[in-house]
């Protein structure tokens, strides 16, 4: 426990790495699947590691091979994934002792990228009220619309609501349909909350906490919140746009549907591409056109400190920032009247790059044990574990075992590897007493 508190972030990858292995024991036992067989632990440790990593990549068809106590699992797996490890823990001990020692303190501040130790115990359940709130609302929703709509028993319709709002919320990416939520895509009263419930849980607390803090004055908001949310609006603006030129025409994504339905879908498909993994529209069918869309969005996912993967929103548009005022020569990258550190653009850097090095790497490692994928699949397939979107071209399900691995350790660095790298960067800054001479080699 020493060694751990003296860098409290190690502690995030074991915590994570421990429940997929919970998970997956659980998964392999027979009365998990429908047919009372054992799975095999590559597909099961596949699973619990989507599901933790709240990915959502499936190999098997995850409504006909897993029976309600397997389902039940995923969707505790998307729930401890989606919340935190360390945070839900917290919140249990906070809960049985009501009270909450430096210890514990130090934890939650290394997962939720608070870094100063004030009032976590309002923090936690702030997190707690937020998360159950959205996903209760999304099932209520959800349950009246299956229930009076679609004629479904109510209890099954309160099943399927309460399983897709944790999907969703969470950024999961499971469903209990087998083509996905193509078969709803035009009702607008199913798809649209559960749009909106990803959008939000891919928003982050920190921003979603401030955003409401300071709704009447947006012009107070930290740099960090403004990126996050109009990054946000500004990718699903963009995207939005972009799916609907590429895919007007195409029969087999948007072309057959009327002007209402499209708008939906795309709207809908776009806010799922960033971590979402739902699909509303068939992903397989998609141009030419669309699939590098996908990509550039799923690698930069959603925002610091929430249930989304990529190298996250913020991220992303302070290096666009930092281009643009190198490009003008400017001494200091400025944003709304505000300088950013030196430290804040070398941490974006760090994670940009670092980013583009694993999705290189394990598409190489892709393409390398299997035999005759094309190379887009397999970006798309890399790139769809590592940002934890769980959007699939169908090739995940025959991928041989040692395919299926690169995925599940891209997975688990996607989801564990931000949280940590990001803390790990922002607590381990030094300060020196001293500076080297400068020198300025030659770039490019």
């Amino acid at each position: 426990m020493h060694w751990l508190l003296r860098r409290p972030v190690r502690l995030v990858p074991i915590g994570f790495g421990t429940t997929i292995l919970i998970g997956t024991l659980v998964l392999m036992l027979p009365w998990a699947t429908g047919q009372q067989r054992h799975t095999p632990f590559v597909t099961a440790l596949f699973t619990s590691a989507s599901a933790v990593s709240v990915t959502g990549l499936a190999v098997v068809d995850t409504p006909n091979y897993w029976n309600g106590f397997g389902l039940a699992v995923i969707t505790i797996l998307t729930q401890i994934g989606g919340l935190g490890i360390v945070t839900g823990a917290t919140l249990v001990i906070l809960l049985v002792s009501h009270r909450l020692g430096l210890r514990n303190r130090l934890l939650v501040q290394a997962e939720t990228a608070q870094f100063g130790l004030g009032d976590v115990r309002r923090l936690l359940f702030r997190i707690a009220a937020v998360s159950l709130t959205v996903e209760a609302i999304i099932t209520i929703i959800l349950t009246l619309r299956l229930w009076g709509r679609y004629d479904h028993p109510f209890g099954e319709a309160l099943w399927v609501s309460l399983f897709h709002a944790v999907q969703a919320f969470n950024n999961g990416g499971f469903t209990l349909y087998s083509d996905g939520l193509i078969g709803l895509s035009s009702d607008a009263w199913l798809i649209l909350p559960m749009a909106f419930g990803a959008l939000l849980g891919g928003l982050g607390f920190p921003a979603l906490f401030e955003a409401v803090r300071g709704r009447r004055h947006p012009a107070g908001w930290s740099i960090s919140t403004k990126l996050t949310i109009w990054g946000g609006v500004t990718l699903l603006v963009v995207g939005f746009l972009a799916l609907l030129a590429a895919e007007w025409s195409n029969p087999y994504t948007l072309g057959i549907r009327s002007w209402p339905e499209k708008l939906l879908a795309a709207f809908s498909q776009n806010a799922f591409f960033r971590t979402g993994g739902f699909n509303v529209i068939n992903v397989e069918a998609l141009g030419e056109e669309g699939i590098p869309l996908i990509i550039a969005l799923m690698f930069i996912g959603g925002g610091s400190a929430s249930t989304a993967g990529g190298i996250k929103v913020s991220t992303f548009f302070l290096l666009a920032f930092v281009i643009w005022a190198e490009l003008r020569g400017e001494p200091d990258v400025t944003i709304r009247h505000r300088r950013v550190a030196t430290a804040s653009q070398r941490q974006a850097v760090t994670v940009a790059l670092l980013g583009v090095a694993i999705v290189v790497a394990g598409t190489v490692m892709l393409i390398l044990l299997t035999e005759g994928m094309p190379h887009h699949v397999a970006l798309f397939e890399v790139t769809s574990a590592f940002s934890t979107a769980g959007l699939s071209l169908g090739t995940t399900p025959d991928l041989p075992d040692s395919g299926q691995c690169v995925l599940i350790a891209l997975m688990y660095i996607g989801r564990v590897g931000s949280l940590t790298l990001g803390s790990a960067l922002a607590l381990n800054t030094r300060r020196r007493l001293y500076r080297y001479p400068e020198e300025q080699p030659l770039v490019g």
